[in-house]
């Protein structure tokens, strides 16, 4: 057994999972092994909703695997990544022994499924200094290997606060772990980074894996279409934990045209006016009296401190505009996080806090 499998729930390792009619293998031109409608609703419009999809689309892969750089037997697509972060620690951590790690303030859903799994969850907080928010990885390291840890999440660049990792840090920590922990790298914002990556490194550190999503930079939020970049035979596994249909076909259709090369000349377009944009909207809030400090950002949004958020957070709601209210995670007392927009949106926030100096 390899090393990376030795990971996995010893009850799940040969686990074959639900085989569903599609992943039967078979073909014919008349379908009667599905106890499907032979017709089609009255409302749908050619997408042949009356047969089940695909588990994971064998074109979809392809087109994830050639836009990350990775085979496509290296891809499991799913229902946004949180889906792959809830497979993920129900299929390698036993309830109540094998430990989840975490660098808060981060996403809340790696805590969400180890919650939910009864896995141990293990914080070691980020440290916030002159440069920004840093994570501890020596830490990480640490306390993966004293709770057997066997899941640690990073997130680059992270959310909310918007730092990335270095690779060279990051591959580091998982030749550390190796044999013990695996290493997940949430990249739901690396189309914003400077940094490059951590794909193309799975080949050699296979406890190494990598989180990406069609719902920040290809603006398919509603799709739900997220993927999970990994050995293969991690990959196996996963799908046998997988629920027998996830992907909807209409979302497949959307994904696939959505990452066509014409699409993909749009989004990279995207992508440089939200930098630009990200730039412009930290100089504009940094000389704002209300504002005690905005963080570095390689995502497209930023976490900025004020002296009064609350007074702040209700002047933008009176003028319409809505950001995240993060007072209630952890060293996160007096922020707000603010998505970058549109330069029209932008303009709208900046001019919402102009308008209320008093909230300094």
């Amino acid at each position: 057994m390899s090393s990376l499998l030795s990971l996995v729930r010893e009850d799940l390792r040969a686990f074959a999972g639900y085989s569903s009619a599609r992943r039967a293998g078979v073909s014919g031109s008349i379908w009667l092994n599905a106890n499907e409608s032979s017709w089609r609703n009255p409302a749908d419009a050619g997408l042949g909703a009356n047969r089940y999809p695909d588990p994971q689309p064998a074109a979809l892969r392809e087109r994830l695997g050639a836009v990350y750089g990775v085979r496509a037997e290296q891809v499991l697509v799913g229902r946004g990544s949180d889906e792959a972060i809830d497979l993920l620690v129900r299929a390698l951590c036993n309830p109540g022994r094998d430990a989840v790690v975490v660098s808060p303030p981060v996403f809340g859903m790696y805590a969400v499924s180890a919650r939910l799994q009864g896995a141990p969850l293990v914080e070691v907080p980020l440290v916030d200094d002159a440069a920004g928010f840093r994570s501890d990885l020596s830490a990480i390291g640490d306390a993966a290997l004293s709770s057997g840890a066997k899941l640690v999440f990073l997130c680059s660049p992270a959310n909310p606060t918007g730092q990335a990792l270095a690779p060279d840090d990051i591959l580091a920590l998982a030749r550390r772990l190796d044999g013990r922990c695996l290493v997940v790298v949430d990249e739901a914002y690396g189309e914003y980074s400077d940094q490059p990556s951590m794909a193309s490194f799975i080949d050699a550190q296979p406890n190494l894996a990598v989180l990406r999503t069609l719902s920040k930079a290809h603006a398919l939020a509603a799709a739900r279409i997220g993927c999970l970049l990994a050995a293969p035979e991690l990959i196996a596994v996963l799908r046998n934990c997988q629920a027998p249909y996830p992907l909807p076909s209409p979302c497949v259709q959307l994904a696939l045209a959505g990452l066509s090369e014409p699409a993909l000349v749009h989004t990279r377009g995207r992508i440089i006016t939200v930098r630009a944009e990200r730039e412009r909207l930290h100089h504009a809030l940094s000389g704002h009296s209300a504002v005690r400090r905005v963080y570095p950002s390689q995502g497209n949004y930023l976490l900025v401190r004020f002296h009064d958020a609350e007074a702040v957070f209700q002047q933008l709601l009176a003028a319409g505009v809505v950001v995240r209210d993060m007072r209630a995670s952890p060293q996160l007392a007096d922020a707000l996080r603010i998505s970058i927009g549109s330069p029209a949106e932008n303009d709208a926030l900046i001019q919402a806090l102009a308008s209320g100096r008093a909230a300094a």
